[in-house]
């Protein structure tokens, strides 16, 4: 994360434990913010409970979620009203995507559990013409400006997540509890090999240890 003394890490490690907040659902609202107010369907890859295809749901005709956990593929159907428009599928993010095209792909915080380049791939293949794809990814730290990054948003998250709670300690929101693993490219990685596979994309760093991708098909 960033070049911080141990003991530092540790303790804000532990404070973190205590005070727990969902990174990635901070950038809900960015993404609502790229798509028109009505689109017709909507891939969200690594759905995982669901907040964030519930979300399309208000905007889409039809959501299809896909996430390769059944365990928490069952929790967003538990948690998703019936009249909602959103199927969720257990389903490997490669081999898997039911039939589209889809106007909208999202895809946070789980293409790097995947190959980039064959996800990207794979993700521009169900795109519909006129269709817009949307990543937040995780990178691993390597130019003096990830670890800047990474020092300013070290004490934020601290007092975001405090914030959040009220400053009472909490349990992990249901939208962290799937597995992660750390992020093996960096961000100059991944802009070289997405710019490659989606001519035009555009990334951002960002805060908290993400990246962003938009990328429109013609």
């Amino acid at each position: 994360m960033t070049r911080l003394p141990h003991r530092v890490l540790g303790a804000l490690e532990r404070f973190n434990a205590a005070h727990p907040w969902d990174h990635n659902a901070r950038y809900h609202p960015w993404i609502l913010r790229q798509l028109p107010r009505r689109f017709g369907t909507a891939l969200d890859i690594g759905s995982g409970s669901g907040d964030l295809a519930r979300l399309l749901a208000a905007r889409a005709d039809q959501v299809q979620g896909i996430d390769s956990d059944p365990v928490i593929i069952s929790r967003a159907q538990r948690l998703t009203s019936p009249a909602t428009p959103v199927t969720f599928t257990a389903a490997d993010a490669l081999t898997g995507i039911p039939a589209g095209p889809y106007d909208v792909i999202t895809c946070v915080a789980t293409i790097h559990h995947l190959p980039f380049t064959e996800a990207l791939t794979v993700f521009r293949r169900h795109l519909a013409p006129g269709g817009t794809l949307l990543i937040v990814g995780l990178s691993r730290a390597q130019s003096a400006g990830d670890y800047v990054l990474g020092a300013i948003a070290s004490p934020l998250n601290a007092a975001t997540g405090w914030l959040k709670n009220k400053g009472r300690r909490a349990p992990r929101p249901v939208s962290m509890t799937a597995l992660t693993r750390p992020a093996e490219m960096s961000f100059s990685d991944i802009v070289g090999d997405a710019h490659d596979v989606l001519p035009g994309a555009r990334l951002r760093r960002r805060l908290f240890w993400r990246y962003t991708l938009v990328w429109h098909r013609r």
